[in-house]
């Protein structure tokens, strides 16, 4: 099923796809950067789906998408000064921030229970659909290792009746984000994306 979507999008269509991810199932959602498929890391079996669908391996963790800092900082202990900064200095946008994970929070992302990917993306649908829906696991909309799709149209032809809803609203043509590791005391980078590392490095030296 795809839902039209405008900009901001519609109360109904937002409340759906919360609705379906509470439910346990997918949605896919557009981003800042690429199409992505969302679960509710916390309900059972969600982010198995994901998974399955993408055909990706459970190795493979799955970062979460929120909805603001607050939401963020629910999942995770021991912000480092270098940390905030860069949330202060890239959020929203196209960065994930690899922190320490709160040892009580209960959310099936993957095999690493220690840490979790972190990033609050620079468009209103996923951040409104967080807001509504919690903190949500989510990964580009491809099966593993293939191209991002950048339609709608795209994802809902791939992945069928595995995705309950798919959020139209329009290409997603981006560069996926930067992944930078903020467990230690100095940045480290994980993943080239649409922030230059330069950029990454001079914002957290403050």
């Amino acid at each position: 099923m795809i839902s039209a979507l405008g900009d901001p999008p519609p109360a109904e269509a937002v409340e759906e796809a919360a609705r379906a991810l509470k439910a346990g199932r997918l949605v896919a959602l557009p981003t800042d950067t690429v199409y992505g498929l969302a679960a509710d890391p916390f309900h059972t079996g969600a982010s198995d789906r994901i998974y399955a669908a993408k055909r990706r391996p459970r190795r493979v963790d799955l970062p979460v998408l929120v909805a603001d800092r607050e939401q963020a900082l629910s999942l995770v202990i021991g912000l480092t000064e270098v940390a905030d900064r860069l949330m202060d200095r890239f959020w929203p946008g196209a960065l994930t921030l690899v922190l320490p994970r709160r040892p009580d929070v209960q959310a099936d992302l993957g095999a690493d229970e220690a840490t979790v990917g972190l990033r609050c993306p620079d468009h209103g649908v996923p951040r409104e659909v967080c807001r509504r829906a919690g903190p949500l696991a989510t990964t580009s909309a491809n099966l593993h290792g293939q191209a991002p799709l950048t339609t709608a149209a795209e994802v809902a032809l791939t992945f069928g009746d595995a995705v309950g809803l798919v959020l139209d609203a329009g290409p997603c043509v981006g560069t996926p984000s930067t992944v930078v590791d903020c467990t230690g005391l100095e940045p480290r980078l994980l993943r080239d994306g649409r922030i230059p590392w330069a950029d990454v490095v001079a914002a957290a030296r403050g």
